[in-house]
């Protein structure tokens, strides 16, 4: 780990609270408060203020609060809190989200990424600075532009309310609308704009040189505003689809980046994941890597109401095999009992019967035997009917590739 910064380490669903200094696993006044202003008056979906503390909920990741890192990892086991489980769950995380992610940096000579990841912020502010080698290694994309301003020869068009404003002492000048082409536009501008921000909030020296090369080689950008408004106004065509990767790095650092106003050195930077939406996405990505006509988030109407906006259902996963239709639903959770809620039984019915489906599972980490339970018969409840709901244990690997097969080889087997 980085030594230059405060580490504390917890899982989803833990707390931690305000200590001393003997505990590294404490808060201190200061993180205590920025975590508190951070939450605010609207709260924050990552985490509950309690008493001279914080519980964490279903978001992993990290959360950067001036010199104090906070992960928050993973869990679908029984907590423990000794660093080999620490690091085995931290080692399941980032290979979760490089599965889910695509962290395949482009350029030829870094296919593996050269630091050894400790964290989740470290493996984000290396991808973003390979990313942006690359980007330069292979040339910033020119574009066409507008320009306004004094040059000392006529082109494009004169603006001449302007001309006569700054140029009545100035003949040899004109005051005209031209066409650049040249590396300033706002790809680039948001592009810089993350890497100054990497500059300040970054506590891991063995990336300090990559990025102090990197902002003497980039062109120097005007300052822009960025909002969640700038990301959707960008499109990217056939020479820009390269940035594809690092335009998704910089929304992510941007928009999840709080600044402290007042201090100005409480900054918080929050790069959290929902853990249910990283599984289902993480099955869902191991399934289609390995040629299965998978189909995500597939919605069908529910309820038509005659006033108001209709409901649609929505299962996780859908699998096509010829005629044939199975429905998968994800669930982060850890069984009490190997009962699963009834809630979520009466959900895989209604798949069941709006699907038409010929099979259907609940997904769930850990390392429990899979069993199925039929649906009991409308007719008559004492008999089963033909409907069944399997509930599938997928046990929990480091090794992503190997747990990723471990998937495919578990739904096939239950597909059969």
């Amino acid at each position: 780990m980085n030594k230059s910064r405060n580490h504390i380490t917890v899982f989803e669903h833990q707390s931690v609270k305000l200590g001393g200094s003997s505990n590294k696993n404490a808060l201190n006044e200061t993180t205590l408060e920025a975590l508190q202003k951070f939450y605010g008056e609207k709260g924050v979906p990552y985490f509950d203020l309690i008493h001279k503390g914080v519980r964490f909920k279903e978001f992993v990741g990290v959360l950067q609060v001036g010199e104090t890192l906070i992960e928050v990892l993973p869990k679908a086991d029984k907590p423990s809190e000794n660093g080999s489980t620490q690091d085995r769950w931290r080692k399941v995380l980032i290979g979760m989200l490089k599965a889910v992610h695509g962290f395949d940096v482009q350029a030829p000579s870094s296919s593996a990424l050269k630091l050894k990841s400790n964290t989740i912020l470290d493996l984000y502010f290396e991808y973003f600075v390979s990313e942006l080698e690359y980007l330069m290694h292979a040339g910033l994309v020119k574009k066409y532009r507008k320009n306004l301003g004094n040059v000392s020869a006529l082109k494009g068009s004169l603006q001449f309310g302007k001309h006569l404003q700054y140029n009545l002492v100035h003949q040899e000048r004109f005051y005209v609308k031209h066409t650049v082409y040249d590396v300033y536009h706002e790809l680039h501008g948001v592009l810089y704009k993350t890497l100054k921000l990497l500059k300040s909030i970054n506590t891991n020296t063995a990336l300090h040189s990559r990025i102090g090369a990197l902002l003497l080689h980039f062109p120097e950008m005007p300052e822009i505003k960025v909002s969640e408004k700038t990301f959707e106004r960008l499109t990217l065509d056939r020479k820009t689809k390269s940035y594809q990767k690092a335009l998704e790095i910089a929304r992510l650092f941007l928009m999840q980046y709080h600044p402290d106003l007042s201090r100005g050195r409480d900054h918080v930077l929050a790069l959290m994941f929902d853990m249910n939406v990283l599984w289902e996405k993480f099955v869902f990505v191991s399934l289609k890597k390995n040629g299965l006509k998978v189909f995500a988030q597939n919605s069908k109407s529910f309820w038509n109401p005659t006033n108001g906006p209709r409901r649609t259902i929505r299962p996780d996963i859908r699998i096509e095999i010829g005629d044939q239709t199975f429905i998968c639903d994800t669930k982060w959770k850890v069984l009490k009992d190997n009962r699963p809620s009834l809630e979520d039984i009466r959900q895989m019915y209604a798949y069941h019967q709006y699907f038409n489906a010929n099979k259907v599972a609940l997904i769930y980490p850990g390392n429990m035997e899979s069993f199925s339970g039929k649906y009991a018969d409308i007719q008559d409840p004492q008999l089963d009917s033909d409907f069944e709901c399997s509930l599938m244990f997928i046990p929990v690997m480091k090794n992503v590739k190997q747990w990723q097969k471990g998937i495919e080889e578990r739904l096939k087997e239950w597909i059969s």
